[in-house]
This record gives C-alpha cells, structure tokens and sequence, in this order.
C-alpha cells in the first residue's frame, strides 16, 4: 500500500489524461501485485471454468442436436465458445466483490484523499482484473484441447475471437464495479454479481442451439449480448454452431459484440465513475 500512496503523491501534474493512465496502472499494479500474494483467488477461479468444460462435455456431449449432429466432438467444439464466454463474464463478481472489499476496509477512503484522477482507482481494478482473465483464458484453452477442442480457421482469426472475448470481459467488470459500489458487503457483491448472470449466460446459445428453442426464448436469446460474443467466437475458431436466425446480432455477431461492448463499458464506466464520486462527498 505504501508504493501506491508514493507513486500517486509523485504523480506530476500536467495532461490529466495521461495522469489517469498513470494512476489507472499504479492501482492496476497494486492490484496485481495483490493477486500474486494471494494466488489462491486465481486457482479457485480456474476450477469453476475447468468443471463446466469436463461436465458438459462428457455428460451432455452425445445428447445434444448441433446442426442435425448428436456426435460428442461437434458438441465439444460447439461448447467451447460458451464457456470461454461464461469465464469472461463471470470474472464480473469477483471484480465487484474486489471493490466492495476495498470499500469495506477503507481503502478507497485513502486513495480519495491522494491526488489523484477520480476513475483511476475503478479502471486500475478492472485492468488488473482483464489480466487474470486472459491467464484464465490461457489454462482453459490449454484445458479444451486436451478434451478434443479444435480451431479451424487462421491464427488471426483465433486471436481476434480471444481479443473478443477479453474486450466483453472487461466491459461486464464494469457492471460489477457499480455493483461493488452499491452494496455493502463483499458477500452482497457476490451474490449480486452472479444472480443475473445466470439467465443471461443459460438464456443464450451457448450450451444449446438457439434455433431449438421455443419462439419467444429463442428472440431474447438471439438478442442477448452474450450470444453475440459467443456467435462471433464460433466464427473466429470455424466450430459449429451457425445459426440461421435472421436476427442482426447472429448475422453480424462480430460486430454486435463489439457494439454491446463499446456501449456496456460506456455506460457503467459513466455510471460508476458517478457513484465514486457522490460516495466521496
């Protein structure tokens, strides 16, 4: 704690968008730094990620219809995208809960009386938070191949569906900063960050094919920001999965996700930057 309070204190005035970079990454660091004290918070939130692989794939893969195909590799291949975007968005309870800690102990209480850009201390958390779900990301990967997960189409196009999936990961952290910031308790955050992710992540198409659903079910699926992401990421890796919905989000999924992104991080960036600052006064 005492390197950040330094590194803030000595943060020299001058283009106050290049101070908020500056102070975003003392408390990204921080933060890090925090992580790799503690790497147990890491390997817990690998296990859930790696249960669902192995569950899914070996209870469910066989059972489900992909594309007129019950073979438990098309499933497999099917599946992963879901999951790679499940983990991303999940990663949001833990930023909250992370924030309301930091609350709860004070400490934002510090960093408000340090000079310092307003948003630094939200965006420091998230950035710290995008990196532990890239190497969440990493060892997950690493897990689907082992079960006979594979990409066909060009490194590129794999790497832009990964990119993908950090970039929604770091917008749903948003959401779960201002749930971090509007409850009391870390166990509130928790419980807060994950009850409406259930239906946003089971209400898609990332464990079933949308187009199997029932028609109302099958709109709010088709619309949900999630299935965009993980429509996109099965186009990006070529698994199966495509969907013959009409739907604009399953048509262009690629760039649906990058506009739900771009507009989440907007307004909950905005919007928790706002309860930082009435918090403070």
């Amino acid at each position: 704690m005492s390197a950040v309070t330094d590194a803030v204190r000595t943060t020299a005035p001058g283009n106050p968008i290049a101070q908020s970079i500056r102070d975003s990454l003392v408390v990204a660091r921080r933060n890090l730094i925090r992580m790799a004290r503690i790497p147990e918070v890491v390997i817990f939130g690998l296990i859930q990620p790696i249960m669902f692989v192995v569950l899914f794939s070996y209870v469910f893969g066989g059972s489900m219809d992909i594309g007129g195909s019950t073979s438990p590799e098309v499933y497999r291949e099917f599946l992963m995208a879901g999951i790679f975007a499940q983990t991303v968005t999940f990663a949001t309870a833990g930023a909250g809960a992370g924030i309301a800690e930091d609350m709860h102990k004070g400490l934002i209480d510090r960093f408000r009386s340090l000079p310092m850009a307003r948003g630094a201390v939200l965006t420091g958390r998230t950035l710290a938070d995008l990196v532990q779900t890239a190497l969440t990301l990493l060892v997950l990967a690493v897990v689907a191949l082992l079960v006979g997960w594979r990409t066909h189409t060009s490194f590129g196009e794999v790497l832009g569906a990964f990119a993908l999936l950090l970039l929604t990961g770091y917008a749903f952290t948003w959401i779960g900063a201002v749930i971090g910031l509007s409850v009391r308790t870390p166990e509130a955050a928790t419980s807060g960050g994950l009850v409406w992710l259930f239906p946003v992540t089971f209400v898609s198409n990332a464990f079933v094919d949308s187009d199997n659903m029932t028609p109302w079910l099958r709109h709010i699926a088709e619309w949900n920001p999630f299935s965009a992401t993980v429509q996109a990421c099965r186009e990006l890796f070529g698994n199966p999965g495509v969907s013959t919905s009409d739907a604009w989000p399953m048509q262009h999924p690629v760039w649906a996700s990058l506009i739900y992104s771009v507009l989440i991080i907007a307004l909950f960036r905005t919007l928790a930057v706002r309860k930082y600052r009435s918090a403070a006064t």
